[in-house]
């Protein structure tokens, strides 16, 4: 078994996927050591395990919704863009999505997982409760309104807290969002009006390639009842495009979700593929850190000076905002925050770049998001205010390690 992108071989060579709660608590009750695997949307080994995987989109995959509350029970194998749908159909939305819909309700959440928008908190954060299997098997809710603090060390829990099979999350009403491409827009002025940029939209997008040229797209995506139609043809030293675009320049868009201005639900514009297409499966390997936002400008102007290294290597950048939330491992904990992602082409002659990159966001407070691929020249547990809570939880709830694996361990060893 492989991840997303097949250069990550999974130790384990057994996966099983129950049909019932009461199938999973056996499984998890008799094994020494086992671990829960999604889409394997993950660049790391943190999915990996020298036990037991167990799948769990063969587990009931009702969607149970609280329109009083404004809140909804998901299950925890369900792709986000299928919860999105299901949503959908009853009037309701999250508040925000990630580039793709393809990845698990639980991967989403475990690792950090977030979208845009300078008020749109991380995916995490909408969490509310988990129901999760512990290390004897009982079946445990973690509650906000029960135990708040219990939750926030919980929810970005990497895997190692227990096998969670079902999140709630709050909803609102559903509502509807129009995209934006403008082309050629240069660096220079995305840095020097940072925040008129990323202010612009409900969610707001900068891809680049990091060639010489230094020029790339904005990708606005504005929320109907809340912000008007874009009118303006020239914005930031850029044009808005007159066709659809793919944030990979010249590649065919015909897979991307649609933009022009045309007005679609929130869940056919917010990710940047559709839902029933899964781009570059198999053909790219992902790295992205989470920096304060107000180091965020500094960052990218030192990145210029690996720009020569960077561009050869990559598929495309993405720089986007998201809000500060308290959850204890999310890269936004405590402050506003920007995520510089890099997809890069599937070669080895990344790897040596990775420590340049940590060495240099690690100057700037800057965490690597847990699922994508890093090497940590300088210890993360400073870079986490309430990491050693973390590991104090992780140890109380799994003494023995049951729900570790050797990312984890590797991490909480350096406490």
């Amino acid at each position: 078994m492989r991840n997303w992108s097949g250069h990550v071989e999974f130790s384990s060579t057994d996966l099983v996927e129950p049909t019932s709660l009461t199938e999973l608590q056996s499984l998890v009750s008799r094994s020494p050591r086992v671990r829960a695997l999604g889409t394997a949307h993950s660049f790391n080994d943190i999915a990996d395990t020298d036990g037991l995987h167990v799948g769990l989109s063969r587990l009931p995959q009702d969607v149970i919704i609280d329109e009083e509350a404004r809140l909804a029970w998901l299950p925890a194998g369900m792709r986000y863009g299928t919860a999105a749908r299901i949503l959908d159909d009853s009037g309701w939305a999250m508040h925000n999505m990630a580039s793709l819909g393809h990845i698990s309700m639980a991967g989403t959440v475990a690792t950090g997982t977030h979208g845009s928008g300078d008020h749109n908190q991380t995916l995490s954060a909408m969490v509310t409760a988990l129901e999760q299997v512990t290390v004897d098997g009982d079946v445990e809710i973690v509650d906000r309104e029960a135990d708040p603090g219990r939750l926030v060390g919980t929810v970005v829990g990497l895997g190692c807290l227990g096998i969670v099979t079902r999140v709630r999350v709050r909803i609102e009403p559903a509502f509807t969002v129009r995209q934006y491409v403008f082309d050629d827009v240069p660096h220079e002025r995305v840095e020097a009006g940072f925040d008129e940029v990323f202010s612009a939209a409900y969610s707001v997008s900068f891809f680049t390639t990091w060639a010489p040229s230094r020029i790339g797209q904005v990708w606005m995506k504005r929320r109907e009842g809340v912000e008007a139609p874009w009118t303006q043809d020239v914005w930031m030293g850029g044009h808005l495009a007159a066709g659809k675009r793919h944030p990979l320049p010249g590649h065919d868009p015909r897979h991307c979700t649609e933009q022009l201005g045309e007005p679609g639900r929130w869940h056919d514009r917010l990710p940047h593929f559709t839902l029933d297409f899964t781009p570059s499966s198999g053909d790219e390997l992902q790295t992205e850190y989470l920096v304060p936002r107000d180091h965020a400008v500094d960052a990218l102007r030192e990145l210029s000076g690996l720009a020569h290294r960077i561009h050869p290597l990559l598929h495309v950048s993405e720089v986007r905002t998201m809000a500060a939330d308290e959850l204890w491992l999310s890269g936004a904990y405590g402050r506003p925050t920007v995520g510089v992602h890099f997809t890069w082409r599937k070669t080895s002659q990344v790897l040596p770049l990775l420590p340049d990159l940590d060495a240099l966001f690690a100057a700037h407070g800057g965490r690597p998001h847990w699922g994508k691929l890093f090497h940590a020249v300088n210890p993360l547990p400073p870079r986490y205010p309430r990491f050693a809570d973390f590991a104090e939880l992780a140890h109380a709830v799994d003494p023995t390690g049951k729900f570790r694996n050797r990312f984890v361990e590797d991490i909480l060893a350096t406490m």
